[in-house]
């Protein structure tokens, strides 16, 4: 399974993934994606997200399958002297080890930082939690939903007036891997010079503070915590602003449209595409502050041109001109693409149990790291070969381990 030096970006990196669910999976998957061995260790019975949602018995659930391609799976009992064992000689071997247990639960474990360091002097611990693990809520339990409400996201989000509502993208969690990410690779950098290993800490908390950090900037502008907008910006008002119903009219058969609070030129080009040049020297539309205070009217004016058109017609005719606008594109349509698939955001994967599944890829494309897309492994499928690979396990102590520590398919 390792690959050449050099081969990809992090060929030959070894990586013990304790992770479960999104936020640490997430981490560990882009890590997979940039050419590391990521091996990840579950319980025998598999991690929580890898049969939670599943809606067919014992089989892989499509929110696992989503969130482990390309890695490598093994079982271990982190509860027997064998399991501890094995995990402390593997950590031993490892460049990284990640993990987003409940708060304490490594530690208990007998994994901490404090143990591995000793172990493995040049190992990098990446962690991912919900709040900061020094502070009042340190042991308190997270998820994207609860993160988001503690990081601000959900106060900036929904209609003026309007009750705080989730935003759709899982920043919390993913978000909070794609920090942990960039920390580890910071890290696996800085050890070039040092020879020294290093703790990375993210918490899910501070991850969606960072994504909304342009809200904080509202706040000094305006004196006072950033308000619910709708699709208005939020630190600034522009008109237009705004998503537009388009034909034929179904439940996201919208269009966004947006001209910029710095100037004309969008306005003036918008007004040229939907045929209203006749309203270039309108004192109401004259400078975006004015548009802003008609935005009723900028809205009407828009969204009656817009019924006319399909949301990709009035996409493709607004952009051609150099006015920002983008269709409100659903699931199925993004996932059916065949631009994004060619490009690879969108991959076909051979699950063995499910036949062929649609998976989002990674957007980060690299002229000299090509890795594609892989399926995630089944519950244990590489315990054998990992132990003989990492830790030079002969066959009878391979067979051992695994009478040992069977694989349990619970039927749901």
């Amino acid at each position: 399974m390792s690959t050449q030096a050099g081969s990809t970006a992090l060929a030959g990196v070894k990586v013990l993934d304790l992770t479960q669910y999104e936020a640490g999976t997430s981490c560990t998957q882009a890590l997979a994606w940039l050419g590391a061995d990521v091996v990840k260790v579950e319980q025998q019975t598999g991690e929580n997200g890898r049969f939670a949602s599943t809606n067919s018995g014992d089989v892989d659930s499509f929110y696992f399958v989503m969130m482990n391609s390309n890695k490598r799976g093994m079982v271990c009992d982190l509860k027997s002297e064998r399991g501890r064992a094995t995990i402390l000689k593997m950590a031993e071997k490892a460049d990284v080890l990640i993990e987003n247990m409940s708060p304490g639960r490594i530690e208990k474990l007998g994994f901490g930082w404090d143990v591995v360091s000793k172990i493995n002097p040049k190992l990098i611990m990446a962690q991912i939690k919900g709040f900061n693990p020094d502070g009042p809520y340190a042991n308190y339990l997270s998820f994207d939903m609860i993160a988001q409400a503690v990081g601000g996201a959900f106060a900036i989000t929904g209609e003026a007036g309007g009750k705080p509502l989730r935003p759709g993208p899982h920043v919390g969690d993913t978000g909070a891997g794609i920090h942990c990410l960039v920390g580890i690779i910071a890290a696996l950098y800085q050890r070039q010079f040092t020879n020294k290993g290093q703790r990375v800490e993210v918490s899910m908390q501070d991850a969606v503070i960072n994504f909304n950090r342009i809200c904080f900037a509202g706040q000094l502008m305006f004196g006072k915590p950033v308000p619910r907008t709708g699709n208005q910006s939020s630190i600034g008002a522009a008109a237009p602003s705004e998503i537009y119903h388009c034909k034929p009219f179904g439940e996201n058969d919208y269009v966004m449209v947006y001209t910029s609070r710095a100037g004309n030129w969008h306005w003036l080009r918008l007004l040229s595409v939907i045929g209203r040049e006749d309203l270039k020297d309108d004192a109401r539309f004259s400078s975006p502050a004015a548009r802003v205070q008609n935005a009723a009217a900028v809205d009407q004016l828009v969204g009656e041109w817009c019924k006319g058109q399909s949301k990709i017609e009035a996409m493709e005719k607004l952009q051609n001109a150099g006015v920002p606008a983008g269709a409100v594109l659903d699931t199925a349509e993004l996932s059916n693409d065949p631009h994004l698939r060619k490009r690879g955001m969108f991959a076909t994967v051979n699950h063995p149990k499910r036949g062929e599944v649609v998976v989002p890829g990674w957007p980060v494309h690299m002229s000299e790291s090509k890795v594609p897309v892989k399926c995630g492994p089944l519950l244990g499928e590489h315990t054998e070969e990992v132990l003989g690979e990492w830790l030079g396990m002969s066959k009878d102590e391979i067979a051992a381990y695994v009478k040992e520590t069977p694989v349990i398919l619970k039927k749901k």
